[in-house]
């Protein structure tokens, strides 16, 4: 059997993906919020330990490696730098990462930020941004929850007080599969507890907002004190068990934000990863002046699934690339 040149994904897939297009760009510009457009190859790269960059080679630099963005995030940021207001961009992202029904290397992201909103506002726009998109009663209701009360509610534990020799025992009474070198660093430990125990058990027609991460995951978000812990001031969207969105209240400390990418750097380091090179020109306008902001990244194929009711990522992408 030869390779299958039709689409991927159904005449009615395609037109439900025109509308939701259609839709994302009628909600911004009532609310006056700027389409943009950034470059999708860099020479820079994510340092994030657990996005992988997809790499290129150009003739025009031979000399230096390219890069096809994982987010438009350090563009768009030097656009708020520069005084560009309320901004959003669609676009293609690309990410070495693993195959399966959520998963391809290249797919499309909604993302966004608000001057002067914090990132519990952002949240119910987003909200706002779904409930437009969706079918009247396809989502029951909302639910706001913090990370630290999900995984004592679930798992009777405290991701800000457990250690990974906890984790490992929650995940051998829960007989979860444990992959090979997890180590001692505790956030995988928590990514595997989350994932395998906590996220197929949220409710199936609901919105399940997961906010104030521990600081050690904080990425690019700003972190705050609340009493004896330190949390990172991000959120991440679940609609069922599907994971859709993922905001900051964005950093904008040039010196942390270049202490963090060095420190990741070192996290490759010892997973046996390659160094990425930091994008210089967004520490520069982080340094410039960057405004009080929040910003969110949400994967549209992914929506486009729950708005289908589709359960393989494949079914509504144009061409999948993977198949033959």
């Amino acid at each position: 059997m030869g390779i299958n040149w039709r689409p991927s994904a159904s005449m009615a897939v395609l037109q439900a993906r025109a509308q939701l297009l259609d839709g994302c760009r009628k909600f911004f510009a009532e609310r006056d919020v700027l389409e943009v457009v950034t470059p999708a190859l860099s020479s820079s790269a994510t340092t994030e330990p657990n996005i992988d960059s997809l790499q290129v080679k150009s003739r025009l630099k031979p000399e230096q490696n390219q890069y096809l963005h994982t987010s438009p995030e350090f563009a768009m940021k030097r656009l708020l730098a520069a005084g560009s207001g309320a901004i959003y961009q669609i676009c293609s992202v690309f990410r070495d990462s693993d195959f399966g029904p959520q998963h391809r290397a290249e797919f499309s992201m909604l993302e966004w930020y608000r001057p002067e909103w914090t990132y519990r506002q952002l949240m119910e726009e987003v909200r706002d941004l779904i409930f437009l998109l969706a079918k009247p009663g396809k989502i029951e209701q909302t639910r706001q929850i913090s990370y630290r009360q999900l995984f004592q509610s679930h798992l009777d534990l405290d991701p800000f007080t457990v250690d990974a020799f906890e984790c490992r025992n929650c995940c051998a009474q829960n007989q979860v599969s444990i992959p090979e070198n997890m180590g001692d660093r505790l956030d995988p430990w928590l990514d595997l507890l989350l994932s395998a125990l906590i996220v197929p058990q949220l409710p199936a027609n609901n919105l399940t907002f997961i906010y104030d991460f521990p600081a050690s995951q904080a990425a690019l978000a700003r972190t705050r004190e609340q009493g004896e812990v330190t949390v990172a001031e991000r959120f991440e969207l679940y609609w069922a068990n599907v994971e859709l969105a993922n905001g900051f209240q964005e950093l904008a400390d040039a010196k942390e934000q270049a202490r963090r990418f060095a420190n990741e750097n070192r996290l490759r380091d010892s997973d046996d990863q390659p160094r990425m090179p930091v994008d210089e020109l967004f520490l520069m306008a982080l340094e410039a002046g960057f405004p009080d902001c929040s910003g969110v990244a949400l994967g549209l194929d992914r929506l486009l699934m729950k708005l289908t009711e589709t359960s393989d990522i494949a079914q509504v992408m144009t061409f999948d690339y993977c198949r033959k």
